[in-house]
């Protein structure tokens, strides 16, 4: 999904429920409280705590599961006999008491119910249906163009209030609904990321390794069991199929085995300096987010300089955060083009450079993208700071 469209959602999400929340409490009054003010003020206080009691059980989406915990808060927002949440094809959830002309044959009411949702979800506006004995009302939940659902409210006269309040509470249950798919779709996009830095290692870095452990057989064979080792464990910790999160301990032993294999390659062209604070050592990364840096060094600033150079990986503590940097001495980078890769404009080279800067922007926030300081000729260095503590940041079991 594009930035903008995600814009767009969140846009629409904050305005639906600004509204919601303004017309749901001038209808929904509630009983005086003390020491809460006003009785507006006490009105909104109430309204509030029952959209957040709701709010929670969208984050899946549109699910039975979680309508039918979701549904019976927005019976008590609305204040109305009966309620039901449909998605497109069938009722998810009902709370209250229906008036028999709403159930059908078998004492249910999703035959019934649903029908009174088709033309609603047809048309794509709020509908009220006038019964002999109750009223029922009908309101679009609607992401952008698509009708995903409807919030259905029976009573046994529905006034105009009423009607705006449905009205509301679809809109913002669709605000709820909008977010969760955004949740899934940078999911997927932090999934896919994954796989293209998995891609970029495989190829490249595969075929080299053979060849140069193949090198070894005849000459040094203790040496090629030894990188056939390191090549193994290195490519299952790279390829493991579980797990956004690792320890920074365990990526660096993962980076320790890549320089290994890298540095039979390339012998004495390819030196490596660590200086690493141990206190840094457990705080929990995402996974592959050093390592495709220090890829990038060798392939990108060493592996073009016919002397070689080095590769200096330092991390410490910083307050609340973990200051890891890789540097290299090598050709560096035209700053223009490493714009341009960053902001998603080329493609080519430097692509771990994106991902990793990608992806860190999506855990973390904008504020902790990578920076990077690079000219032609003057090597790279890359920074970035990674919070110690974060809800995401939990490591995978191995």
């Amino acid at each position: 999904m594009p930035e903008s469209a995600f814009q767009t959602i969140l846009l629409t999400s904050v305005v639906a429920i600004a509204v919601a929340l303004v017309f749901l409490v001038g209808y929904h009054w509630v009983k005086s409280q003390r020491d809460l003010g006003t009785d507006a003020d006490r009105a909104t206080f109430e309204t509030l705590h029952i959209v957040s009691l709701a709010a929670p059980y969208f984050r899946a989406g549109l699910t039975r599961e979680g309508s039918s915990k979701a549904v019976k808060h927005l019976r008590t927002l609305l204040g109305s006999r009966g309620v039901a949440i449909t998605d497109a094809a069938r009722v998810l959830a009902t709370d209250g008491d229906f008036p028999v002309g709403v159930r059908s044959e078998g004492d249910s009411t999703d035959a019934a119910l649903f029908g009174l949702a088709q033309k609603t979800l047809e048309g794509g506006r709020t509908r009220v249906i006038r019964k002999g004995d109750y009223d029922a009302v009908c309101a679009p939940i609607q992401i952008q163009d698509r009708l995903v659902g409807t919030v259905i409210a029976v009573t046994d006269r529905a006034d105009p209030g009423l009607v705006r309040a449905v009205t509301e509470t679809a809109a913002w249950v669709a605000s709820q609904i909008a977010v969760a798919e955004l949740n899934e779709s940078r999911a997927k996009l932090t999934e896919a990321e994954l796989k293209a830095l998995r891609a970029q290692i495989s190829p490249h870095f595969i075929y080299n390794s053979l060849n140069a452990i193949a090198s070894f057989i005849i000459t040094d064979p203790d040496r090629a069991r030894d990188l056939v080792v390191e090549f193994a464990d290195f490519t299952r910790y790279s390829f493991r199929r579980h797990g956004d999160f690792t320890t920074f301990k365990e990526e660096l032993e993962a980076i320790h085995r890549y320089l290994l294999l890298e540095q039979a390659r390339f012998g004495e062209r390819i030196k490596v300096k660590l200086a690493i604070a141990p206190e840094v050592l457990p705080i929990v990364i995402p996974f592959l987010s050093i390592q495709p840096l220090v890829e990038n060094a060798v392939r990108h600033g060493l592996e073009k300089k016919p002397e070689g150079g080095t590769v200096i990986i330092t991390a410490h503590d910083v307050g609340e955060f973990a200051e890891i940097s890789i540097e290299d001495d090598g050709v560096g980078m035209d700053p223009g083009s490493l714009k341009a890769t960053l902001a998603g404009t080329t493609e080519g080279i430097h692509v771990g450079l994106r991902n990793v800067d990608v992806r860190l922007r999506q855990i973390y926030g904008p504020q902790h993208g990578l920076v990077v300081e690079t000219a032609p000729g003057h090597g790279t260095l890359i920074t970035l700071r990674i919070p110690k503590f974060h809800p995401e940041a939990t490591p995978a079991l191995t």
